[in-house]
């Protein structure tokens, strides 16, 4: 009998380490469940890991594809070996059908589909494992299947959404910032001769001053940025610095309020399918609190499962902060009333969704004219610096 060591979460969300003696990794990973231990990590004493996963990174929207496909061949009866047979030859990405090959493997040899897929964290988190166990127990893994396929489809929508959003103003902004820097590098020192030593207006001063400072000290201004930014990264290392900063920057208007209300949408979400897929609810906040992507939600969601274990409401802890809106809580606490907090949690996704869409949306159109503006003043600023001396010359010239 071999000795395997683990890394484990258990459902409070806290990380256990220990070794634990079985014939083979299957029978361990089988008997952490029992223990209701969610494993990140097995390994033998020899060191031979279990799931190289950190090489096997996968984009969650073929992963969302693939959970779609295996639901539709198990609804059309198809067994789960031939299932993934199938999947393994027609699934486009490489890495992926290597893992369904080895998930195949572990199959065969009587491992539970949960077991097989928990050998690859990377690629199946334990918000999937959690499911596709809950619908192994209770014979609807098919439905099961299709509530991923979908919540990893919209996920990635949002996630596509917003990255695209963002595209054009980041674009505006850094080649704004090169045209300057390019101009104040070369094109500002042709002008310095011409206009000479004499008095020049105040915008010209500031302008060949910028010029010069930039071409004078920029090891300086190197060394300044990146000491700024070892600072930074210094204090983002820190778990308090992580806080402080998340703290800070769910406040910002605007801004903060979209990342609250994504952070929100994104629990509702895993937390509603879950129950819907039968996951007990405890553990279904002990997972989702980690899927958040909040600190300062998911510290809301840990008060909120000491609630639950003890007997009490579920919105009393996440009213603490105003993290939450009051709408959203009185429709959580209606919800564990009247026993469907499964169905008004999805419905609290999709409407937080569909609402920070258009605040996205909005922002993005504010935005876009905001740098632009910018960049239009500060290339202004820059073109009525060299060009005032020129016209004042001539107006001089001109009266003479």
């Amino acid at each position: 009998m071999a000795e395997f060591q683990y890394v484990a979460k258990t459902a409070a969300g806290e990380t256990v380490a220990g070794v634990i003696a079985a014939e083979t990794e299957a029978t361990a990973l089988r008997v952490l469940d029992e223990r209701n231990l969610f494993p990140l990590s097995l390994r033998d004493q020899s060191g031979a890991v279990r799931a190289q996963t950190t090489r096997r990174r996968i984009r969650t929207r073929d992963v969302g594809i693939m959970y779609g496909q295996l639901a539709d061949l198990i609804g059309s009866g198809v067994p789960l070996l031939r299932a993934l047979d199938s999947l393994i030859k027609s699934t486009v990405n490489p890495r992926l059908a290597e893992v369904l090959k080895e998930v195949r493997a572990a199959v065969a040899d009587g491992t539970s589909l949960t077991e097989a897929l928990r050998g690859f964290p990377e690629v199946f988190p334990a918000l999937h494992t959690a499911m596709v166990q809950a619908g192994e127990r209770a014979s609807f893994l098919e439905d099961v299947l299709h509530s991923l396929s979908t919540f990893l489809e919209r996920l990635d929508e949002l996630r596509s959404k917003v990255l695209g959003s963002l595209t054009y103003p980041a674009l505006l902004a850094v080649v704004g910032s090169m045209v300057l820097i390019g101009a104040l590098l070369f094109f500002v020192p042709r002008f310095e001769p011409l206009l000479g030593q004499g008095s020049k207006p105040l915008p010209t001063e500031l302008v060949f001053g910028m010029s010069q400072i930039l071409r004078s000290y920029w090891h300086l201004l190197a060394l300044g940025l990146g000491g700024v930014g070892v600072l930074a990264w210094g204090s983002f290392a820190s778990e308090r610095g992580r806080r402080l900063f998340e703290e800070w920057r769910l406040r910002v208007p605007v801004i903060g309020t979209t990342l609250r209300m994504l952070a929100i949408s994104r629990f509702s979400r895993i937390l509603g399918t879950m129950l819907a897929n039968g996951v007990p609810l405890l553990q279904a906040l002990a997972i989702s609190r980690g899927a958040t992507g909040s600190k300062v939600l998911g510290d809301r969601i840990t008060e909120a499962m000491e609630n639950v274990r003890g007997g009490k409401p579920l919105t009393d802890p996440l009213r603490v902060g105003g993290l939450f809106p009051e709408q959203i809580l009185a429709m959580i606490r209606v919800a564990e009333e009247s026993n469907r907090l499964d169905k008004v949690l999805l419905t609290i996704a999709d409407t937080v969704e569909r609402r920070t869409n258009r605040q996205v949306d909005q922002a993005v159109r504010l935005l876009e004219p905001v740098i632009l503006c910018v960049v239009a003043m500060a290339i202004g600023f820059l073109a009525l610096g060299l060009l005032l001396p020129i016209f004042t010359m001539a107006s001089a010239l001109g009266r003479s």
